[in-house]
């Protein structure tokens, strides 16, 4: 037994998570770190890269962090030679920079549809094309993409984060597809609602203690009736980062308490009594 959990450590490893200075990617980094790995992460600006590395150190992590835009490749060419150098080969990496704007379709520019194409899409196809040669040369690696539900779904005033996300999906699968041969997998992890300082105020009560609208809306659609809380990505990005997913390529895993499984209840039958105790 003790060998095959063996299989689940990411000892040695280095781990690159990009946009890891908050949130989401923060949490993928920390449960690299825990599991062996070494973590290198990338934020658009300085302000950021200085509040992770606050945030990695207060935690004991021995992180290496600096600015650079997925968008930009001869940003990302640089950064991966620089994370080569001073830290290692990559063997691990976790697209999970992105935005999204919440603009009805007809109201958005191209230029706001491009940056978000280009960030959640176009980023991880420029950092992927990156680390992929020395992953080649080395005969395995991990490529992890953060797909989301939208992956699936459309929802009204996300058009361009939809598409992005489809798309990687798609990506997520050719990746596979092309090089799978040289024993380098690439799976996506697709979150459901997760619970985050960001979405807080989407779960705030009201005056009189009434749930918020769109919270109410989330708990009727999941099986869970609750919200995701970052913990619940954790072991799944370490298990695909890990040898022991080494026959799993091109799937797309949703964490989402089941809501891509279920049609929903109406609103309005909730009792909050039975979810009160579930916060972030």
């Amino acid at each position: 037994m003790q060998d095959f959990l063996k299989n689940f450590s990411l000892e040695g490893k280095v781990a690159w998570v990009t946009g890891a200075s908050y949130g989401l990617g923060l949490a993928y980094a920390v449960a690299f770190a825990e599991s062996g790995a070494r973590v290198v992460f990338n934020d658009i600006n300085q302000d950021l890269v200085d509040k992770g590395m606050a945030e990695y150190k207060k935690l004991g992590i021995d992180a290496f962090g600096a600015v650079c835009d997925v968008t930009k490749e001869d940003q990302v060419q640089k950064f991966v030679a620089d994370v080569e150098a001073n830290v290692g080969t990559i063997d691990i990496l976790v697209n999970n920079a992105g935005i999204i704007k919440r603009i009805p379709m007809i109201d958005m520019t191209v230029d706001q549809w491009q940056q978000v194409i280009d960030v959640d899409l176009t980023g991880p196809f420029i950092c992927s094309k990156a680390v992929l040669p020395a992953m080649i040369k080395k005969g395995s690696g991990k490529i992890i993409n953060a797909c989301s539900m939208m992956s699936e779904f459309g929802r009204e005033t996300v058009s361009a984060y939809a598409a992005a996300k489809g798309g990687l999906k798609m990506l997520t699968r050719n990746i596979c597809s092309e090089y799978g041969q040289y024993n380098i997998q690439c799976n996506a992890i697709g979150p459901g609602y997760i619970a985050t300082p960001q979405t807080a105020p989407l779960r705030e009560k009201g005056p009189n203690g009434e749930m918020h609208p769109f919270d109410r809306f989330i708990r009727s659609k999941t099986p869970a009736q609750r919200w995701g809380k970052t913990e619940d990505l954790m072991g799944l990005a370490v298990f695909l980062a890990s040898p022991a997913s080494d026959f799993i390529n091109g799937q797309v895993v949703y964490i989402d308490g089941g809501i891509s499984a279920y049609i929903g209840q109406d609103p309005g039958n909730l009792d909050p009594s039975k979810f009160a105790d579930v916060e972030e």
